[in-house]
Order: C-alpha cells, then structure tokens, then sequence
C-alpha cells in the first residue's frame, strides 16, 4: 500500500532547515511521491535545487499564492513554468483567496491573474492546482466557463453542491490531513467519488492534530478518514488515490 502526497510546501521555513528527516519519515510511511509547491518567486529555486536532489521522489508544480499582486513577481513565475515546463509537473497553487482579500477591486485583480494562469496551463499543457479559500464556487464557476478540466481543487473548503460541479466535469480535489476533524472537509470526502479524490498534508499547515507541524509522513490519516467515510478499505483508498494522483501528475 503506497500514497501519494499531491500537495505540501517543503521548502516552507517549518520544513527546508530538515527535509532530509522529513523525507525519510515520509518514505517509511509509505509515501511513494511528494508533490512541493511554491507560493512565490522566491521559493522556486529552493524548490528545484529539492526535486534534482531528490529526483524520482519529490515533484514540483509552480504557482503564486493568490495575494501576490506584484506584477513582476507574477511575470517572473511565468517565465519560470515556461523555462521550466519539462521539469515540473504543474501549475500551481494559484487561485482565489477572499478570505485574507476583502477588497472588492483586488478580488476582481484576483479574478483576472486566475484566468491568466488558467490560460497559461493550457498553453504548456500542464495540470492546474488551485487555491480557493472561501471562494470555492467563484473560482469552480471561472473553471468551468474556461473548459479546462486538468485541475486539482486543493483542500476545497466549499460547498459540497459546488464540489459536485465540478466532479461533473472531470474536476479533482484533495482531502488534506485535517479532515481528521474537520465537519466541513469529512463531508467534502463523504459527498465526491472516490475517482474523483486525491489525498494532501498542506504541510507544514492543515495538521490532522491541531497545534503540531505537518508533513508528508501524515497522509495516512487522510486516507483513513476517507477510507472511514466511505465504508472502504484502506487499501482500495490507496490504490484509486494513488492512481488519480500518477494520471493527473503524469508520475
């Protein structure tokens, strides 16, 4: 039985000081693959000095959180995915936030940066990993109105009706570790097909323990819960995120 983390930030100040420990833990836990994403410019080198060092094991997908708003920065991470578009296996995470956004014109910025990255992943053709605090159905709407459909909703916090959209359209999401107590993401992964699910730590954030730092060796509580919820072994739950994951990511 192996899992794939679809989704952590190792290069987060929480985790790069020891990754080397961190990795190993992940790998006796049976993780076979860790995804990494960067939330700015500056991380990206950090973060392909990890997939080189660790090839074979630990991915990559480049995107910008969505309250960057420094234009140049933003430029800067497209050039990067176009550079680096052999290298890395996505886009993301890139998004929505109106959480930390409350500014009517900056959300519309929000709006217009998500649509761009949208269309930057179909002109690299790479899978799309998207951020969508408390702003699920906008940016599930944005989605569906572009037609592309390689896109992996991480640690959706929305309705399930508008999980559900996206489903209908070949949309994935990712149950990260805190489903272990969360009402909200437990009825997320009892709502969706198991096909159309993923499994993330978020680390170092979203633990399955609240005040503990997360990383990848914690999957496992993801696909426990999940497993729970749905009345399935552990090992199909395994074995049909595990596939989801490598389709998606082309691992």
């Amino acid at each position: 039985m192996v899992l794939i983390d679809v989704h952590c930030h190792l290069t987060d100040e929480e985790l790069i000081g020891r990754v080397d420990e961190v990795l190993r833990r992940a790998k006796e836990a049976q993780i076979m693959a860790v995804v990494t994403s960067t939330l700015n410019g500056a991380e990206v080198p950090k973060a392909l000095n990890l997939i080189r060092r660790y090839v074979g094991y630990v991915y990559l997908t480049i995107g910008c959180e969505p309250t960057v708003f420094k234009m140049d920065e933003v430029e800067s991470i497209k050039e990067f995915v176009w550079s680096l578009r052999n290298e890395i296996v996505g886009i993301g995470e890139v998004g929505l936030d109106y959480f930390l956004t409350k500014d009517a014109n900056l959300r519309l910025k929000q709006v217009e940066l998500f649509r761009e990255w949208i269309k930057l992943a179909k002109e690299v053709d790479l899978p799309l990993v998207v951020h969508s605090r408390s702003a699920g159905k906008y940016a599930i709407t944005i989605i569906l109105e572009s037609g592309y459909n390689r896109v992996l909703m991480h640690a959706f916090d929305g309705k399930p009706s508008y999980a559900k959209r996206g489903v209908k359209e070949g949309l994935l999401f990712s149950i990260p570790t805190s489903v272990w107590g969360s009402r909200q993401k437990q009825k997320l992964a009892s709502a969706l097909p198991l096909e159309n699910i993923v499994l993330e730590t978020d680390s170092p954030v979203l633990p399955p323990i609240k005040g503990i730092v997360n990383e990848p060796a914690n999957l496992i509580y993801a696909a426990k819960k999940v497993s729970e919820l749905k009345g399935l072994s552990l090992e199909e739950v395994a074995e049909v995120t595990t596939k989801n994951a490598r389709n998606f990511y082309g691992i």
